[in-house]
């Protein structure tokens, strides 16, 4: 992901799923890291795992890391 801006994971809503933006742009509303790494992929991040979404240092998770999904 070398050169790619940096990502942000919202909190988990309270209806579920989390935002995923990048550059101003959602994205769209992730259910799992699964969601997350094929949003990248269509936005030209190719090459992505989910274990390469878990551990991105470009990835900034609010409201909680790759493991929470569900509103507090």
């Amino acid at each position: 992901m070398s050169g790619h801006l940096p990502v942000i994971v919202y909190p988990p809503s309270p209806t579920g799923g989390r935002r995923v933006r990048v550059d101003g742009e959602i994205l769209g509303l992730a259910s799992s890291v699964r969601d997350v790494a094929e949003f990248l992929r269509r936005a030209g991040m190719d090459g992505l795992e989910e274990s390469d979404v878990e551990r991105s240092e470009l990835i900034e998770w609010r409201g909680g890391g790759p493991d929470v999904w569900a509103a507090p």
